[in-house]
């Protein structure tokens, strides 16, 4: 039995909801990276970031290639910088439709009742 495609892409969607992992896309996004260089752009532990990168090789998001002791990485499909500028776009214009910044704490507006 084949997996439903929605299902498909939620598991995809939670690959991405990880801000490190955000952060390697569009750094790979731009061009091909090492590992040291990704460590200084993201700042996070060596350790931490080969885990997220696992992640990432897992879901066929990302290829390794290996140069001596150095370790680079890159896009599998350029359709990945695609969807992280449309993400962008979408989410400029939401933030600049925003008068001021959200508050989940609002209450929200009475609905009017029908006679």
């Amino acid at each position: 039995m084949s997996v439903p495609l929605y299902r498909l892409k939620a598991e995809f969607f939670k690959t991405l909801g990880h801000p490190v992992r955000i952060r390697v896309l569009e750094l790979l996004s731009e061009r091909e990276h090492g590992v040291a260089e990704m460590l200084r752009d993201i700042g996070v532990e060596p350790a931490y970031l080969s885990q997220q990168l696992a992640v990432l090789r897992r879901a066929d998001l990302v290829v390794a290639r290996r140069e001596g002791t150095a370790v680079y990485y890159a896009l599998t499909s350029p359709q990945v910088a695609e969807l992280l500028r449309t993400a962008r776009l979408i989410l400029t214009g939401v933030l600049a439709g925003r008068a001021e910044p959200p508050d989940d704490h609002r209450t929200p507006a009475p609905r009017e009742e029908s006679p």
